[in-house]
């Protein structure tokens, strides 16, 4: 992630709204999201894009097509659900997933910063001596 936690380059808005970078480009180009800020090198997503994106996502979930989406005015942050929009989804957190050995996986907010390799490793190989199929210590 970049150092400001409140930034994103496309492919962390895509990973952040589970979706293609290549969807963030069309709903933007689609007007679905609005255009990135910033210029050249420099263009970056923020929350409200964030938000935009997984409240796009909610409304398809809920079976509402692309053209009637774009009809809705986003929800303004802390302005609560319109009338006519579908319910809000639980909120969504991004988390990554290690698999340390067969059964066995260590789960890790987003913003949490991966140990080195070879801690990685070392806890694994523990994993893998130690814990047995079912999940029990040996």
């Amino acid at each position: 992630m970049d150092a400001d936690p409140g930034r994103f380059n496309v492919d962390e808005l895509a990973d952040l709204g589970g979706v293609s970078r290549r969807t963030v480009r069309y709903y933007v180009q689609q007007g679905l999201l609005p255009a990135p800020l910033g210029v050249g090198r420099g263009r970056h997503y923020g929350q409200e894009h964030l938000d935009r994106l997984l409240e796009v996502k909610s409304w398809q979930e809920a079976g509402l097509s692309l053209d009637q989406i774009r009809a809705r005015p986003a929800t303004a942050p802390g302005a609560g659900t319109p009338a006519a929009c579908p319910p809000q989804p639980l909120p969504r957190s991004t988390w990554r997933r290690l698999t340390l050995a067969p059964g066995v996986e260590l789960h890790l907010a987003h913003d949490i910063r991966l140990p080195a390799p070879g801690r990685l490793e070392e806890l694994a190989a523990w994993c893998r001596t130690h814990v047995t199929g079912d999940g029990r210590e040996t």
